[in-house]
């Protein structure tokens, strides 16, 4: 019998067979998280699982976030695509 490494994340039990993976994913979700405190402590009337949906698809996409603050804000057509809706479903679905 192979003996297989599996990583865990112990803030929503996602595992991974690549600790590098599991690594990224981890500070994907802390960034989310710090977006997240932030949008709620920001915008009055936010409710919680909007302001986290948020939060991690700002971090999930914080490649094409820092391009548009560096003045390239056409890298933001790619999440108001009407794709994008569903994506932001799924993270809304995953931290459900």
């Amino acid at each position: 019998m192979a003996v297989v490494a599996i990583w865990k994340c112990d803030r929503d039990g996602s595992m991974f067979e690549d600790k590098k993976q599991a690594d990224a994913y981890d500070k994907m979700l802390e960034l989310g998280e710090q977006f997240t405190a932030l949008l709620e402590s920001q915008i009055d009337g936010v409710d919680e699982k909007s302001a986290e949906a948020f939060g991690l698809l700002l971090a999930n996409n914080k490649e094409l976030i820092m391009q548009a603050c560096k003045g390239k804000t056409e890298a933001l057509d790619q999440l108001i695509k009407p794709g994008s809706v569903t994506a932001i479903n799924t993270v809304k679905a995953a931290v459900s």
